[in-house]
């Protein structure tokens, strides 16, 4: 028996877009929740939050669901990270958010919205941490928020179980997110000794989906190599842009210099006048040969 890869949009959707019993634990192992605030009930919400928009392509919310007390959940599977991305997510809380006013609430029925997103690439650089959760806190008082907004970021790529035999859901549901791979045929059978998570694995077996299921599948890593390419190749033009502007800003900033010089300017002068420290200037004129 061969498995797909669960982060395939596909896939994604047909594990945690129908079948709510999966999607409950997934949530309530992957979000932030207080003991006593645990989901126990679920149904799906229309996802169509957002129009497309450039190089978020990849990025429309994928599950959007309301529990039994009002909470609204929306999860995405992100393949390709953008800068954008963050305020993409803001966004999509923040109408769901507001959205619930449409039904006549008044402001204190307004119920706490969760955005819960994976993302298959590093972004946060200067941490090895992969689990980042944002809300609406105090700048000082940090014990005190704002409730409303929930978000939390996933970097699956930073994801590694210390422990292969901890059985902590989260750390089951996030090897099932890293570890399954396209066309795989065996499976950690600590992966397949949840009931949960086995139910979940089963879904992804190849036999179940229909012959133009699997072409979408495919073509959808296809699109994903395309728009991965694409984004290097505006990176690799943005940096090439930055440097040109870059060179012909010290030019102009060198001529700048000489030409205060031969007014007469000594060094203290033409620095006031460039905005340059002194040194800065003095290195100008010593490299022209002026000094």
């Amino acid at each position: 028996m061969r498995y797909l890869d669960p982060k395939n949009d596909l896939t994604f959707k047909k594990v945690f877009g129908e079948h709510p019993h999966l999607l409950m634990s997934f949530l309530n192992a992957l979000l932030p929740l207080e003991e006593g605030q645990f989901i126990t009930s679920l149904e799906y919400l229309p996802s169509d939050l957002a129009s497309r928009l450039p190089f978020l392509k990849y990025s429309i919310v994928d599950v959007r669901c309301v529990d039994n007390t009002g909470r609204q959940f929306i999860v995405e599977m992100q393949m390709l990270w953008t800068d954008a991305f963050k305020k993409r997510v803001l966004f999509n809380a923040s109408k769901a958010y507001v959205k619930q006013l449409e039904k006549g609430n008044e402001y204190k029925g307004l119920m706490p919205v969760y955005a819960l997103n994976l993302v298959n690439e590093n972004f946060e650089h200067d941490t090895d941490q992969y689990y980042h959760h944002y809300s609406i806190t105090h700048n000082e008082l940090t014990g005190k928020k704002i409730e409303g907004l929930e978000f939390v970021f996933i970097e699956l790529p930073k994801f590694k179980a210390k422990n292969l035999n901890e059985k902590k859901l989260q750390i089951l549901w996030l090897r099932y997110l890293t570890e399954i791979k396209d066309n795989m045929v065996e499976l950690p059978d600590d992966l397949m000794a949840n009931p949960t998570v086995r139910e979940a694995i089963e879904c992804l077996e190849e036999s179940a989906f229909t012959p133009a299921q699997l072409d979408a599948y495919d073509k959808y890593w296809d699109d994903i190599s395309s728009e991965r390419t694409l984004l290097a190749d505006s990176l690799e033009k943005g940096e090439k842009i930055g440097m040109e502007k870059g060179m012909e800003k010290g030019i102009q900033l060198t001529i700048s210099i000489i030409r205060l010089h031969g007014k007469g300017f000594d060094a203290s002068a033409i620095a006031k006048e460039t905005g340059q420290s002194e040194d800065a200037v003095k290195k100008v004129l010593l490299d022209s040969g002026l000094l």
